[in-house]
């Protein structure tokens, strides 16, 4: 620390008038923000690796030759073990953006514009910085090969799972590496691949501009690899509607740098590179949580299951074992589906059991309607105005539930909402801050759950529920999209969710 405190004075020509000790991140580097005269602040670094350093120092005093939003070095010790940069602030997107992750995936305008100017920045590092870089001095290796990649792939085999105790035919399982990383490799590239590419490693100045830091992994790659790593970080809950447009964003815009490849191709080569960062990640999780023991990366494991989840269900790997082994690996008990309906506010996830209801002995004999058995069940969620009456119930089976959401908060009642709806973000945003309508729908929940069990293992057919307020735009849309989402996660039958007043119809597929 003295020598740091030895560099600062000798590039300042004072003494620094306060010094604090910034909080750490995943690598060995430690961090101060030192205040000098006049109130100024500089970052100071104290770095364990010199060859790290230096691939740092190396690649920002490049890509601000080049004109990029990255820290600025101001001093470097002459071992290279220390070194001092300009203070971007203390706002890192993942900060900016926490409203929308805390709010299940529901992300404002504001934030959703925050999240597109950093994918479209994300090409000028990637092409325009990769141009006159000597790729030699990045450290731990110049470029993405087929070692890096087998190495992340047993990085996952052994850190992550091994410890999972999946039985699984290791042959087969490297055969299907090997051809994996020959996929990923098969397209050479001359792009600066970021590598650490996230929300957290992106800083925000004052108007919102998007500053690069922690490239210091950076090697020449492939740029899909970064566009997965940004958009299917396992904690940030991004939307597929959302993804979807932020991939756009990003392919609109690698346009204005170089050639780009038909977007069917792009799509098809994007899935291959999320599939391997998830497997990556879940290595990473792996030592961090299990062997290191470190809480978040522990919490973290069950979304990066649950991205794994999702990409299994587009069936378009050609890697059979590997996709058969991942497939038990989700369907452990340890990894039960998460539990996200939008509304929650607990922080952990809860598991649901296939067969809710098993049968007692002293239960006695059973009776049945001519109804029992039919399946599979189909739940039909609306909303509506009262002032044009209560949904008919189009089953023949006499409806189902009615809820009045007209004692909770109106955001109609305000100007700037008046011509949303419930499923506009800063509607969700004013109910969800508010709270009213999540202790109502808490109680729906409960009254939904023990009627959806009860209906499947009947093997019922149909079941209606109904949401209605004054105009059938804001409170009642919000409750049964919610609850509709809610009964699709937790249970897996054919949802269907109608807005009446809205004339917005939507189909959650049966999934189990």
């Amino acid at each position: 620390m003295q020598k740091l405190v030895e560099l600062f004075r000798t590039w300042a020509g004072t003494e620094p008038t306060g010094i604090e000790k910034l909080p750490g991140a995943g690598s060995n580097r430690e961090y101060f923000r030192f205040t000098g005269a006049g109130g100024q602040t500089t970052i100071g670094v104290i770095g364990t690796s010199r060859d790290e350093n230096h691939a740092f120092i190396y690649l920002c005093r490049h890509f601000e030759s080049r004109h990029i939003p990255v820290p600025r070095v101001l001093a470097v010790s002459d071992d290279e073990l220390r070194y001092l940069q300009t203070d971007l602030g203390q706002v890192t997107l993942f900060d900016a953006i926490a409203g929308g992750r805390e709010a299940g995936g529901r992300y404002t305008l504001k934030e959703r514009e925050l999240l597109k100017r950093t994918i479209r920045e994300l090409p000028n590092i990637q092409i325009r910085g990769a141009r006159g870089l000597d790729f030699c001095q990045c450290y731990p290796q110049p470029e993405f090969d087929l070692n890096s990649v087998l190495f992340d792939l047993n990085y996952f085999k052994y850190c992550f799972l091994k410890a999972t105790e999946l039985d699984f035919h290791e042959l087969k399982l490297e055969a299907n590496f090997n051809l994996f990383a020959k996929e990923l490799i098969s397209e050479k590239s001359e792009a600066f691949l970021y590598r650490d590419f996230q929300a957290r490693n992106v800083m925000l100045d004052a108007s919102g501009k998007p500053y690069f830091i922690d490239f210091q992994g950076g090697r020449k790659g492939p740029y899909y690899y970064d566009v997965a790593s940004f958009l299917w970080q396992a904690s940030a809950k991004y939307p597929h509607k959302l993804r979807r447009e932020l991939v756009k964003e990003y392919y609109e815009s690698l346009k204005n740098y170089v050639e780009v490849p038909s977007s069917r191709h792009f799509v098809d080569r994007l899935s291959q590179f999320v599939l391997f960062r998830t497997l990556q990640v879940l290595g990473a999780y792996g030592f961090r949580g299990y062997f290191e023991q470190k809480k978040h990366f522990i919490d973290s494991i069950p979304y990066a299951i649950q991205n794994l989840r999702e990409l299994l269900q587009l069936d378009c790997f050609p890697y059979p074992y590997m996709m058969d082994m991942l497939r038990r690996l989700t369907e452990l008990p340890r990894f039960a589906r998460i539990e996200q309906p939008a509304l929650t506010r607990a922080d952990g996830y809860r598991t649901t059991e296939r067969n809710v209801y098993k049968a007692h002995p002293q239960d006695g004999p059973a009776t049945f309607s001519k109804y029992d058995g039919k399946g599979p069940l189909v739940v039909t969620v609306y909303s509506f105005s009262y002032r044009k009456g209560i949904p008919e119930d189009e089953s023949g089976n006499g409806g189902g539930y009615v809820f009045d959401c007209r004692s909770t908060h109106n955001p109609g009642r305000y100007e700037p909402y008046k011509k949303l709806t419930g499923l506009d973000e800063p509607v969700i945003r004013f109910l969800e801050d508010d709270g009213e309508i999540l202790t109502f729908l808490d109680n729906i929940y409960k009254l939904a759950d023990a009627h959806v069990r009860r209906y499947i293992q009947r093997g019922f057919t149909s079941l209606m529920f109904c949401f209605g307020c004054t105009g059938g735009q804001h409170r009642s849309v919000y409750s049964a999209q919610h609850l509709g989402e809610y009964i699709s996660r937790k249970y897996g039958v054919e949802v269907h969710i109608i807005h009446r007043e809205q004339g917005i119809t939507s189909v959650l597929e049966a999934y189990r």
